[in-house]
């Protein structure tokens, strides 16, 4: 049945949101100075701007154990961590920026929502590392990886990821209260849905400056092996762990461990750059 309450009071939330105006870049440079400076009044603006993008990135989302709602309360969580800590000399958008933060904050609590209805503990463990390992390969390949890159790199099927991913689906679907017979529909929540949203795909040249600057602190051998595995330098597929561990002379294991130990210094990288898509504290 449809939840009369919670559809009046997205469509109230929307027409709030919609009231902000959005940032140029100038205006995002000066808004983050003053907040630097403290200025309360730059920071709501900043955060007030940028309500929308929430919404875009949370909607994304839906299906997966919470309502839209509660999705959008923790998106603007994370947004407000990242007009705390965004500094425009890093050289992108904050839109860019902050979509990193939103998601985040949206996908560590959706993996708490799977906790509490009590999934099997292996199968929280699986969703847990499925977190985990995504955002070690969206730090290097500043992009969603795809179900066959993340099944590679936790050594288990495709099928297996399909299905930890439909298990955190709960039956009562966020999308139940946007349905109605009305006119209100999801196109009032967000442009188009189709449209990239601007963390989707970094400019190329920031791209490879910071990535650049990432692999430069690991190193020669986890560079290599990095390089090979996540295909970095865009010349063919990415390889095997066997093959790679053909090419440099040792074994399989050996190339999983280094591919680990890489991982792990680049997630405390992208920490110290206040770029995180990990565990942010």
């Amino acid at each position: 049945m449809v939840r009369r309450h919670s559809l009046d009071s997205m469509a109230l939330y929307m027409r709030e949101v919609s009231r902000y105006d959005l940032l140029t870049a100038q205006e995002e440079v000066a808004c983050a100075l003053a907040i630097a400076q403290g200025d309360e009044t730059a920071r709501q603006r900043m955060i007030n701007a940028n309500l929308r993008l929430v919404v875009k990135i949370a909607r994304r989302y839906m299906g997966r154990g919470l309502p839209l709602s509660d999705l959008i309360e923790e998106g603007n969580i994370g947004l407000m961590r990242a007009v705390e800590k965004f500094d425009p000399e890093h050289g992108c958008r904050f839109s860019t920026y902050a979509t990193w933060w939103v998601r985040q904050s949206v996908e560590r609590s959706i993996m708490n929502q799977a906790r509490t209805i009590r999934l099997p503990v292996h199968v929280s463990k699986e969703h847990n590392l499925l977190l985990h390992c995504s955002d070690d390969l969206y730090a290097i390949l500043m992009r969603d990886p795809s179900e066959e890159e993340i099944a590679a790199h936790m050594g288990i099927s495709r099928e297996r990821i399909q299905m930890l991913r439909e298990s955190m689906v709960t039956t009562e679907s966020a999308d139940d209260f946007l349905h109605d017979e009305g006119s209100f529909t999801l196109y009032d929540i967000t442009e188009d849905p189709l449209a990239e949203l601007p963390g989707d795909h970094l400019d190329g040249a920031i791209r490879d400056a910071m990535l650049a600057g990432w692999m430069g602190k690991l190193t020669e051998r986890e560079q290599e092996v990095l390089r090979l595995r996540y295909a970095l330098d865009e010349t063919g597929d990415p390889w095997t762990l066997d093959a790679i561990g053909t090419h440099i002379g040792v074994t399989r294991e050996r190339i999983r461990q280094i591919q680990v130990e890489a991982l792990r210094k680049l997630r405390l990288l992208t920490d110290e750059d206040h770029i995180s898509v990990d565990e942010v504290t």
